[in-house]
């Protein structure tokens, strides 16, 4: 099982940026999939979920409004939309898989990409 993400970089506050995660995996497995972000010596925190199928999603009060998490099924792969973004959003971004294996849900991680925004 692999997550591969991308669309990390760096860019002025008030700027855009789409991450993306793409995964192996076929939408029936997966009951969600969503995006954290970590600061260094910092537990990592919730931003954003969607459902396996695509057809509900959740958000941090952070990202609400200004992030927005979305699925191409045919691509097996979620993004983040992020807007407006500010200094403290600067971060490594960390794409979250549950999937399902028989009676289990095993959780996989991204490798994680780097969002930096300059003031």
């Amino acid at each position: 099982v692999q997550l591969v993400e991308s669309g990390g970089g760096v860019v002025p506050a008030g700027g855009s940026l789409t991450l993306s995660c793409a995964t192996s995996e076929s939408t029936d497995d997966i009951n969600s999939m969503g995006w954290y972000h970590q600061a260094p010596g910092k537990q990592r925190e919730w931003v954003a979920s969607i459902t396996g199928r695509g057809d509900s999603t959740d958000y941090a009060d952070s990202a609400k409004g200004r992030f927005t998490i979305s699925r191409d099924s045919a691509k097996n792969t979620i993004y983040l939309q992020m807007n407006s973004l500010k200094p403290e959003n600067t971060d490594v971004y960390y794409c979250k898989m549950d999937l399902q294996s028989g009676i289990w849900t095993v959780i996989y991680w991204g490798q994680g990409t780097q969002v930096t925004v300059s003031s």
